[in-house]
């Protein structure tokens, strides 16, 4: 299928590593210029050649803590000096540390906010006035299947990120007549650093995939399979939706 994206240019966040990194390959095969980010500038750069060495496209990588303010703002900045526009934004972030209510105080929920939300807002802020100018735009903001179904010592993240699904669908409608679509997808359980973070022991493990009707994790490139689409001139009806990519695990009907 073609997506018809080939040419477009991309930012995608946090994407070093696991599910970004997963969505920027996905898009560069596409032939979508993608902008990759991440804290790390060595990890950035071995995600950079690896993307380089399998597609066509060379990203370009930009070094940044998008929780803070000024550095979120430097990277807006060289990104369009770089290429004029975005016209596709997948925002994402690594998740909240995992524990249960006493366990944490008010700087670990206001740690975990700055972590989640303001990234979200001023990505969006920093990159939709093109998409408006071109009237062409894509946004996919990538948060958890916790939005839906909350997870299990997973607080932190059960509370915030679903004020990300309330932003994508206020979103959706207030930017529509722009022909920009604003979505949310809830990653499952997906193969990455993370899911070893939470699924540290063998019997953990075991009740996990217990759970999954599939019966085993998501490869990331399952995940960015669908993201891809979100993103795609094919999936230019979908608006305001949260999609999971989950095996199966969420278990309510809506």
């Amino acid at each position: 299928m073609d997506l018809g994206i080939k040419d477009k240019v991309a930012f995608v966040a946090a994407s070093s590593k696991g599910l970004g990194k997963a969505v920027a390959l996905e898009l560069a095969v596409e032939g979508v210029k993608v902008i990759i980010s991440g804290r790390n500038a060595g990890d950035l750069e071995k995600t950079r050649l690896e993307i380089k060495a399998r597609t066509s496209i060379d990203p370009l990588a930009i070094t940044c803590d998008l929780s803070v303010s000024s550095e979120r703002q430097l990277a807006i900045e060289r990104a369009l000096d770089v290429h004029g526009n975005v016209d596709i934004l997948v925002t994402n972030s690594g998740g909240p540390p995992a524990g249960s209510f006493d366990d944490f105080s008010d700087s670990d929920w206001s740690k975990a906010y700055q972590q989640l939300l303001p990234g979200v807002i001023g990505l969006i802020r920093g990159f939709s006035l093109g998409m408006k100018q071109k009237k062409w735009g894509r946004i996919v903001c990538i948060t958890s299947m916790a939005v839906r179904q909350p997870v299990n010592r997973l607080v932190l993240s059960n509370a915030i990120r679903l004020s990300i699904v309330g932003l994508t669908k206020t979103l959706s409608t207030e930017m529509a007549p722009s022909n920009i679509t604003v979505n949310n997808i809830m990653p499952g359980y997906t193969e990455t650093e993370r899911l070893k973070e939470l699924v540290k022991s063998e019997d953990s493990f075991r009740a996990a995939m217990s759970e999954i009707p599939l019966g085993r994790f998501a490869k990331p490139d399952e995940f960015a399979a669908a993201v891809a689409f979100l993103c795609s001139d094919r999936a230019s009806y979908i608006t305001g939706t949260s999609l999971p990519v989950d095996g199966g695990w969420i278990k309510g009907i809506f």
